[in-house]
This record gives structure tokens, C-alpha cells and sequence, in this order.
């Protein structure tokens, strides 16, 4: 693995580790709405290296795990690191947005910049496909994330079960944005999957500006 992936693992591992331990230092640096808004922004960065378990945690990381190095390989650390970190901070913006006037919604883990490197990784190879052990055959990689997108919207919308979909969808939607401005040659070589890519997203955006979720 890159030095980078190894460091972003190493930090998930042992800030979620030592939340497993300590209530304090987790409830310290989640994700919550109401200190947030009251100016501790940190946690919008913290959080996303907060995991709820054992599961949580090593579901984002495996994810992290399959596809950062190829994305490197193709763009270097710097760009990966922008996508990462953009993902991140955009999955948390996306949900304070959404979840403004619930002051007590709290949220962790690296989800949202995960879901950003997935999208850049079927960007930057249209041709992938991913495997999953409850599936016989492998699934194009397109065919995933606007599957999962449309189920992060949807779940949102109807607040299904304790996962975090609006950090998903921004982590997503980062990620497409972010790889097209980093390498704006996907537009040439991978316009089909781009477009593909962006229905969902279109969607979405509409649906929450006539709800009026995006205005303040």
C-alpha cells in the first residue's frame, strides 16, 4: 500500500479504537449539529474518523483499501488527498445543511470521503467491476454507485435505519466534482460514465432546491 493509505488507515484505526473505549472522547469529537453550530467545527474534520464498531470501521476501510492505490497509481497522492479530504469535509457540510434544525443529530465515520474515492475510482476506471460475496456474478462499477446513490438518496428521505446517507451523498458528489476539475480528461475519454454519474446527482440537487432544503 502507499505510505498515505497506510497513515489514513492507521489514524481511522486507532482514533475509532480509543471512541470504542472512551464515551468521553467520542462524544468529544462526533459529528453533532447543535456544538457545531455553536462554532466547533473541528468535528466536521474528527468525526470522520470515528466509527461506531468493529463493523463500521472495517467496512470503510477495506472500501479505502481496494481502491486508493489505483486512484494514486493514476493521479498521485496529492490529488487522491484533496479527493479524500474534500469528500470528508463536504459529507459533513452536506449534512449539517440537511439536518440544520435537528441540534441532537450526531453522526461518525469515514463514509462520506469513502463514497468520494469510490465515485472518483469508477470515474477514473469505467471498466471496473466489483465483486461482493452475496452476488455471483460481478456488478460494472457505474452500475454500484448510482444504485447506492439512489438508495442514499432515498434513504434520507426516509430516515432509513442509523446510517448516515447525507454524508454518503456528499462524499459522492464531492468526489465526481473533485475528479473532473483534478482530471478533466475523464470528460473526453469517460463522458458516458460521467453523464450516467450525474443523473442522480441532478436529480437530487432539484429534488432538494424545490423542498427547499438548500435554501436558507
Amino acid at each position: 500500500m502507499n505510505p498515505i493509505v497506510i497513515i489514513i488507515i492507521l489514524a481511522n484505526v486507532l482514533f475509532s479504537m480509543k471512541g470504542f473505549n472512551d464515551q468521553q472522547f467520542f462524544n468529544k469529537y462526533k459529528f453533532q449539529i447543535k456544538p457545531i453550530k455553536e462554532g466547533d467545527y473541528l468535528r466536521m474534520f474528527t468525526s470522520a474518523f470515528l466509527h461506531v464498531d468493529m463493523q463500521h470501521l472495517l467496512f470503510n476501510m477495506l472500501t479505502l483499501y481496494f481502491f486508493a492505490d489505483n486512484i494514486i497509481a493514476l493521479i498521485g497522492v496529492t490529488k487522491f488527498i484533496i479527493i479524500y479530504v474534500g469528500s470528508l469535509l463536504f459529507g459533513d457540510f452536506f449534512t449539517l445543511n440537511y439536518h440544520k434544525n435537528k441540534p441532537y443529530y450526531s453522526a461518525v465515520g469515514a463514509s462520506g470521503a469513502v463514497m468520494g474515492v469510490l465515485y472518483a475510482a469508477i470515474m477514473l476506471f469505467p471498466d471496473m467491476k466489483l465483486g461482493f460475496f452475496f452476488i455471483p456474478i460481478p456488478i460494472p462499477g457505474f452500475i454500484f454507485g448510482i444504485g447506492y446513490l439512489l438508495y442514499s438518496i432515498y434513504g434520507m428521505k426516509k430516515s432509513i435505519g442509523n446510517v448516515g446517507h447525507t454524508a454518503h451523498i456528499g462524499g459522492a458528489i464531492a468526489g465526481y466534482v473533485l475528479t473532473i476539475i483534478m482530471v478533466p480528461n475523464v470528460l473526453q475519454y469517460n463522458m458516458r460514465m460521467v453523464i450516467l454519474l450525474a443523473i442522480p446527482i441532478v436529480l437530487l440537487w432539484n429534488s432538494l432546491k424545490t423542498c427547499g432544503v438548500l435554501k436558507k
